[in-house]
Order: structure tokens, then sequence, then C-alpha cells
């Protein structure tokens, strides 16, 4: 009896909408290169015009970054650009190597976010901390600051639930799209035949080839 591994029951070709896993890979990598693009212009453009910063009257001043970290959110927005780009030129091109950047990225951002649910949990507090540090005219911030201490928590708590749950499912659909291609490209793949409802594991061809060259011919037939 051949044991399957727990995580291979989770195993799928399709992700949401109902499109395949390699072409929801190259939607999520193309996003995700787009967004670090525009987050690399703004960067540049701060960078180039010093003397001009972004602020609106919802989100108050936003020039509070110095040279410094603006050289390196610059190089992260860089590395993060090269990283989609990997996969999205490797989803495309079935290379199931230059996928495992992006799929290593997205566990770190979800042990990140894992990390701050653990933060809130631990330490509730923190929250209100966090809002009382905030610049004075961002937006509801008095609002948020009198909701009770316990609701905020839940709060917080519900919205981290719900990014959690949603980067999973992202990071499982890298993950089948990965072995899909590693299937695709692995030639060794065993082949399964079903029919009468029964499940047949056939060996490889090679396999099985030498292994019928290597087996005795019969006795030859004498007759009585």
């Amino acid at each position: 009896m051949k044991m399957i591994a727990p995580w291979t029951r989770f195993y799928s070709n399709s992700c949401c909408l109902c499109c395949h896993v390699r072409t929801g890979t190259i939607l999520l990598g193309a996003s995700y290169l787009v967004i670090n693009a525009v987050v690399l212009l703004i960067l540049l453009s701060s960078l180039a015009y010093p003397s001009q910063h972004f602020s609106s009257p919802e989100l108050g001043d936003l020039d509070f970054m110095d040279d410094a970290n603006m050289c390196i959110a610059v190089a992260i927005s860089l590395l993060m650009i090269l990283i989609c780009a990997m996969a999205t030129y490797g989803a495309y091109k079935r290379r199931a190597a230059w996928i495992v950047p992006f799929f290593c990225y997205q566990i770190f951002d979800f042990a990140l976010s894992a990390l701050v649910a653990i933060t809130v949990l631990v330490y509730p507090s923190s929250i209100q901390e966090y809002i009382r540090q905030l610049p004075p005219d961002f937006p509801y911030k008095e609002d948020a600051l009198s909701v009770n201490s316990t609701c905020l928590v839940l709060i917080v708590l519900l919205f981290i639930g719900i990014v959690l749950a949603f980067k999973g499912y992202l990071i499982s659909c890298v993950w089948n799209c990965y072995r899909y291609i590693n299937g695709r490209n692995n030639s060794d793949v065993l082949v399964y035949v079903t029919s009468n409802d029964s499940t047949v594991l056939l060996p490889p061809y090679d396999d099985a080839t030498v292994t019928g060259i290597a087996k005795e011919p019969p006795p030859p037939y004498v007759s009585a």
C-alpha cells in the first residue's frame, strides 16, 4: 500500500476564478510587478525632487523618510521587481526554479503577518500605543482611540486573520503551480490509469523495459 503525504491531498491545478494555477501565478506575479514598479517610480521621483513631497488632507504629510531610508526602500523595490519578474517568467516558460524566490518571499511575508497577530494577542495594549504615536491629523485617530480596547483587539485580529487566509491561499496557488511545472518537466513522472473504479500505478518506461529484458525466458514446452 502506497502512503500519501497529507499535503498532497490539497493539490489542485485550479485556483481563484476557476483558472489554472499557472495562469494565476502569472497574473499574481504581474500584479506584484506593477505595484512595485509604481512604488519605485514614486520613490525615484521623491529622490529626484526632494523639495516636493506627497501630502493629502486624508493622510497628512508623508514626507517622513530621509535619504538613507529612501535608498533602502528603492533597493527593496528593485529586488521585489526582480523576484516578481522571475516568477512571471518562470510560470510562463515552465521553469519551476524561477518561482522559488517568489515563493520564499510569500512565506516570509506570511510569517511577518503571523508575528503581528501573535504580538496583538500577547500585548493587546500595543494597538492603542501605536495609534497614539500616529500624526495628530491622521484620519479617524480619535475615533479609534475612543473604541473599547477589547473590541479594537477583536477587530484587528479579525482583519489580520482575513489577510492571513488570503495570503495562505496565494501561497498554495504558487506552490501548486511549482508542483505542476516540476511534474511536467520531470521525465520520471509515474502514470496513473483508472478503470472500473480501480487505480493502477504504472512503473516508468525505462524500468519496465530493463526489468523485461532481465527476466529469463520461460522453459521450452516439452510434449509428454
